[in-house]
């Protein structure tokens, strides 16, 4: 193990990919009428922030001047009143579209879990849980404020610049000209820093992301570093991860702070100039009291909202490496999915054919080659051979988890390319070599197989492969919570569940993979008649390294050197004495009379 594992695909792009925040904010579309509902109330809010500095200018040059409490008094209860409406306005315009965010999340997360949940092996393959769950869970997270803050914060900021850049224009264009003078050194700035910017918070995001991933590999593997004494080491890679995680943190929030000293100081420098010009020009009679104190005012209000803007580009650039994460992903093509003509799969009797196969995870990685054979309706077949062999690829291109390269798989006569996986794969009962149980209850485990069993079916199911004796002495019986991964039962206790599992879902087709590699010796005599009612009817694919479980097979195929080197019954391998008679005898020794395994 080591922690360059975890530093995959860290590579970054620098600049703000514009496709990528249209497709983002698209997702607002579906709340048009609230997002309109949301501008109208800032429509109201910035009204009335706009007419406080006409408010003062009155109030200054037209009733202190002339000593006018009466009339100061009735502008000051307008002004009130009119600042209360401003306020409920934007604590409802805040709400709803917090509301309008939740929403857009939620939809967010179900359509890419949805997604991944059709991807193909392969692309779990490539990918470790932790990371996969890093955009489920922090990646979508990361966009709230993104979705709040473009409505209530984006769209008013911009509109009140605009507006109010055109009321200083219009109260005096010299003054306006003074106080813009230092904003196009501040465009430069900030434009140099969110390159870098964007770029540092791209890399926490993958830092993050590498953090996640170990942790959850390692709480999983929880018992093998303790087993073998590797807290150390495991501590020692971790807090390297966790100092990445934070340097790369501090960097990119250091360059963040660089934003708002650039605005106060473009803001101060703006406003002194104002002040300074604005002196001349009183002295001249150009502007009065009044007007110089209204303007001051706009200038104030201009400048908080480019503050505002430049902190949301701020939050853009910080959280668009969540959204770009999550579209990489949402783009990514399924490699196995239904045909566009995909027929719906009949009922299946249980024939199957391999059609001169070949396969490999990799290009230069052949695993099968040329392989061909038929295996009849109810046939019985195990697959036997050294490991890495093919045995185990041949039942994923059964089930279709993975696409032929070269040749066809047919079942009943039917590529299965050509039908829905959906039809496919319910008829099937697949059991893998890591028996994997949900956390829940005992119950809900085996009525995994077919989700609409009732109690009874259930219990039946367990007592077939002989699972119903420990169940019931378990603490709540079929009621007992087996924790995450089964962690409260025995390897040999979650593969029985899994055998129920299986035999529950009633399929046409069985795959058993390594199904008893777990089971004491005990336990298995109980457990192979169990196997046998399994086995009865169906079409049946058998993976075993322990040979004493498939000595009854129908037919026995050798897979080795990317192909199918033996095949026969038992009786008719071990009088050939071939590869499955060395391997046969390699693993059975007679000692006395009496089977030794």
């Amino acid at each position: 193990m080591s922690v360059n594992n975890f530093r995959k695909d860290e590579k970054s792009k620098e600049t703000i990919n514009i496709k990528v925040v249209m497709r983002l904010f698209s997702y607002l579309k579906p709340y048009t009428s609230t997002v309109l509902k949301v501008l109208f109330l800032i429509a109201i809010v910035i009204f009335i922030e706009l007419l406080n500095p006409y408010f003062m200018k009155i109030g200054i040059d037209t009733y202190i001047a002339n000593s006018n409490v009466k009339g100061l008094l009735i502008l000051g209860a307008i002004m009130g009143i009119a600042n209360l409406v401003a306020m409920i306005c934007a604590k409802y315009r805040i709400l709803m579209m917090a509301g309008v965010s939740n929403k857009i999340l939620f939809s967010l997360r179900q359509e890419l879990y949805n997604h991944i949940q059709k991807l193909s092996f392969d692309f779990f393959d490539n990918r470790s849980v932790g990371k996969i769950l890093a955009r489920i869970v922090g990646d979508v997270n990361s966009l709230y404020d993104l979705f709040t803050n473009s409505i209530t914060n984006l769209v008013p900021e911009l509109i009140k610049m605009v507006v109010i850049a055109v009321i200083m224009f219009s109260m005096n264009y010299k003054l306006a000209l003074v106080s813009f003078s230092t904003l196009p050194i501040l465009f430069v700035l900030m434009f140099m820093i969110q390159i870098v910017s964007r770029r540092r918070w791209q890399i926490v995001r993958k830092k993050s992301s590498n953090l996640n991933a170990y942790s959850h590999e390692i709480f999983s593997g929880i018992r093998v570093v303790q087993g073998f004494n590797g807290e150390e080491k495991t501590k020692r890679i971790f807090g390297e991860l966790l100092d990445e995680h934070k340097n790369s943190f501090i960097r990119a929030v250091r360059m963040n702070d660089m934003f708002w000293p650039l605005v106060e100081l473009s803001w101060g420098g703006g406003t002194v100039l104002v002040f300074l010009y604005g002196l001349r020009l009183l002295n001249a009679g150009e502007i009065t009291i009044g007007g110089l104190v209204a303007f001051t005012s706009y200038i104030s209000m201009f400048w908080v909202p480019i503050m505002n803007i430049s902190n949301f580009y701020n939050i853009l650039i910080t959280n668009l490496a969540g959204a770009e994460r999550i579209f990489e992903i949402m783009d990514i093509k399924p490699d196995i999915k239904d045909c566009e003509n995909a027929v719906t799969m009949p009922e299946i009797k249980g024939k199957v054919e391999f059609e001169n196969v070949t396969f490999g995870y990799d290009a230069d990685q052949i695993v099968l080659k040329g392989v061909s054979f038929s295996v009849k309706e109810g046939e019985s077949v195990a697959l036997v051979g050294p490991t890495g062999a093919g045995k185990t690829t041949i039942i994923n291109l059964i089930s279709r988890f993975y696409e032929t390269s070269k040749g066809k798989v047919l079942i009943d006569g039917m590529d299965v390319t050509k039908v829905t996986l959906e039809s496919l794969r319910s008829q099937l009962g697949i059991m893998l070599q890591d028996t994997f149980l949900f956390s829940g209850t005992v119950k809900e485990n085996i009525r995994y197989g077919k989700l609409d069993a009732s109690d009874e079916e259930i219990i039946e199911a367990a007592k077939a492969v002989c699972a119903h004796e420990f169940i019931v002495e378990l603490p709540n019986g079929y009621d007992t919570d087996v924790n995450e991964r089964g962690s409260r039962l025995s390897a040999g206790q979650r593969q029985l569940i899994a055998f129920a599992r299986v035999l529950l879902a009633n399929p046409r087709i069985l795959i058993l993979d390594e199904a008893t590699a777990s089971i004491d010796t005990y336990t298995e005599k109980l457990v192979q008649k169990g196997i046998q009612k399994l086995l009865e009817g169906r079409t049946s694919f058998v993976i075993a390294h322990r040979l004493s479980t498939i000595q009854n097979a129908d037919r026995i195929m050798f897979i080795d050197d990317k192909g199918i080197k033996e095949e026969g019954n038992h009786d008719e391998l071990i009088e050939k004495k071939g590869m499955y008679y060395e391997l046969f005898m390699s693993q059975f020794k007679f000692l006395n009379g009496k089977e030794v395994v």
